[in-house]
C-alpha cells in the first residue's frame, strides 16, 4: 500500500509514495549500518558541527517545515513553527552537551585504572507517531547521532512528507548519507526491521497496544527498547489555587495540537471548594478558542489529524454521556469538510464512564470532581497510565508533597506538563519505560562499558 499524504483540513490527497519491498528495506539497513561503523569513529567536534548545522537549517526554514506539518496533520501553523524551533533547540543542546554526557567516568578500584565508557550501540530504529512529526523524531535522533549511532525512521504513514524532509535535513546538514534514513515501509514490516541484525535498538512513541507489540518483538530478539506510550495526565486543582492562572493553562494544555498530545491535561480534577468556579472559568475560556484554517495565524484549533480518529473520539464521548457524564460544551460532530471537532467539555465524569478510564486523544476535556485533596490524589492515580501530572496551589511546598504521591514520570507544579531537553522525559505503568532527553536519554542507547586495567 502507498503512503498517503492527506490534508485533514480538506480531506484531499496531496501526494502518495510507494512502500518499499523487503529487499529495499534490507539494503537500506545494511547501508545505514556500514555508514555508522565509520561515523562511530568521528570526533565529537565533527558531530557537533553537523548537529549545529541541522539546528541552523531548522531555524532558517522554520516556516517551510511548519507548513509541511500543518498540511499533513492540521496543526495550527503557529504551533507547528514552535515545534520546529524546539527541534532546533534540542539539536543545539546535544551538540553542546553530548561530549560531557558521554565522557569516561573514572572509578577508583583495586586496578591501576578503571572507568566506565559510553560507546555507540549501533543502529537505532525509531518508530514514531504523527502528532509531533518533527519533534518526536529529533527527540530520539539528535542524542543518538551525537552518541555515534545511526538512525533509521519508520514514521507514521500519514506524514511521509515530514519523514522525507527530516532525512533531507540531516543530509543537508552534511551528515553522511544513509546515517539517517527514512524507511518507507508498512507497519507490518517493522517486525522485520527489528529482527534485522543491523538494528541494535528500537525506540517507539505511540499507542499502548502497538508499544506492547514492539516490546515483545524487541525482547524476542534481545534488542534494547524505549517506549513512550499513551497518557491520561491528571491536572489537580487544589482549593488555594490561582484559578485565573490554572484555567488559562488547563485550556492551553488540553487543547494545544487539537488535544492530540500524550501529555495534555486529559483528566482535570478540581476539589469541591473551588470546582464550580473553576468549571465556569474553564468553560468561558474554552468557548473563546478560535477554530478554523490551520494555515491562518489566528487559528488555535484546526482539524484532527484524520477522520477515523475524530469518529473514534466522538464514540468515546457519546458513550460517556450515555454512562452519566454531562455535556458541558461541544461534544457534537462538526459539519462540512475536514476532520474538525469542536473544543468540548465532559463534566461530572465518574468511574462508570469511558472518559474516566480511557485516553481521549482529541479536543475533549474530562472534568472529574474530587471531594477533597485526598480523593484528588486517589483519582489521579486511579489509571493504568503514568506519564505526566500537574498540581496547582499557592502553597508550592505543599504541592510538592502532593506531587510525591502521584504515580507518574513527571509532576509539574503551577505549570503545564512539557518536555525540555534538559530534563528526562518518559512514563511508568502503561505509559512505557525508559527515558528520552537530558543525559538520561542519550545514555539509553549506548554500551555502558567497564574498562579495568591492572
Amino acid at each position: 500500500m502507498p503512503y498517503i499524504s492527506l490534508n485533514p483540513t480538506t480531506n484531499k490527497i496531496v501526494k502518495t509514495y510507494n512502500s518499499w519491498d523487503s529487499q529495499h528495506l534490507a539494503t537500506a539497513l545494511e547501508k545505514a549500518y556500514n555508514t555508522q561503523q565509520i561515523w562511530r569513529e568521528t570526533a565529537f567536534a565533527e558531530r557537533s558541527k553537523r548537529m549545529n548545522r541541522a539546528a541552523m537549517l531548522l531555524h532558517e526554514d522554520v516556516t517551510e517545515y511548519a507548513k509541511l506539518i500543518t498540511v499533513e496533520i492540521g496543526k495550527p501553523l503557529r504551533e507547528a513553527c514552535a515545534e520546529v524551533e524546539k527541534c532546533a533547540l534540542t539539536c543545539r543542546y546535544y551538540a553542546t552537551h553530548a561530549k560531557d554526557f558521554l565522557q569516561d567516568e573514572i572509578i577508583q578500584t583495586d586496578a591501576s585504572k578503571s572507568y566506565v565508557s559510553y560507546d555507540p550501540i549501533g543502529i537505532v530504529l525509531g518508530v514514531m507517531p504523527w502528532n509531533f512529526p518533527f519533534f518526536q523524531v529529533i527527540r530520539f535522533s539528535a542524542p543518538a547521532l551525537m552518541a555515534g549511532n545511526g538512525c533509521v525512521l519508520k514514521h507514521a504513514s500519514n506524514v511521509p512528507q515530514c519523514a522525507l524532509a527530516l532525512e533531507k535535513l540531516f543530509y543537508d546538514a552534511e551528515f553522511p548519507r544513509y546515517l539517517f534514513t527514512t524507511l518507507m515501509i508498512e507497519a507490518a514490516d517493522v517486525v522485520d526491521a527489528i529482527a534485522n541484525p543491523h538494528v541494535q535498538a528500537v525506540t517507539f512513541t505511540g499507542s499502548e497496544a502497538a508499544g506492547r507489540k514492539i516490546a515483545a518483538h524487541a525482547g524476542q530478539h534481545l534488542k534494547k527498547c524505549v517506549l513512550e506510550l499513551g497518557g491520561s495526565d491528571a491536572f489537580i486543582v487544589l482549593k488555594d489555587a490561582d484559578l485565573e492562572q490554572a484555567t488559562t493553562f488547563s485550556v492551553k494544555s488540553r487543547f494545544q495540537n487539537c488535544g492530540q498530545s500524550c501529555i495534555a491535561a486529559k483528566r482535570i480534577i478540581p476539589v469541591a471548594e473551588i470546582a464550580d468556579e473553576f468549571v465556569s472559568l474553564f468553560k468561558a475560556k474554552t468557548t473563546e478558542l478560535i477554530i478554523g484554517d490551520p494555515m491562518n495565524e489566528s487559528t488555535q484549533i484546526g482539524p484532527m489529524a484524520r477522520l477515523d480518529l475524530r469518529n473514534e473520539l466522538h464514540l468515546q464521548v457519546t458513550d460517556s454521556i450515555a454512562q452519566g457524564a454531562q455535556m458541558a460544551l461541544g461534544c457534537e460532530l462538526a459539519t462540512g469538510e475536514g476532520a474538525f471537532y469542536p473544543p468540548s467539555i465532559l463534566d461530572q465524569v465518574t468511574a462508570q464512564t469511558r472518559a474516566y478510564h480511557e485516553e481521549l486523544f482529541g479536543p475533549v476535556a474530562t472534568i472529574i470532581h474530587a471531594a477533597n485533596e485526598e480523593e484528588a490524589i486517589h483519582i489521579a492515580n486511579d489509571t493504568r497510565f503514568g506519564l505526566g501530572s500537574s498540581i496547582w496551589s499557592h502553597d508550592a511546598e505543599h504541592a510538592e508533597k502532593v506531587a510525591q504521591k502521584i504515580h507518574a514520570g513527571c509532576s509539574f507544579i503551577n505549570g503545564m506538563v512539557k518536555s525540555d531537553p534538559r530534563l528526562p522525559f518518559g512514563g511508568i505503568k502503561s505509559s512505557g519505560f525508559g527515558r528520552e532527553l537530558s543525559y538520561h536519554g542519550i545514555r539509553e542507547f549506548v554500551n555502558t562499558k567497564t574498562v579495568w586495567i591492572r
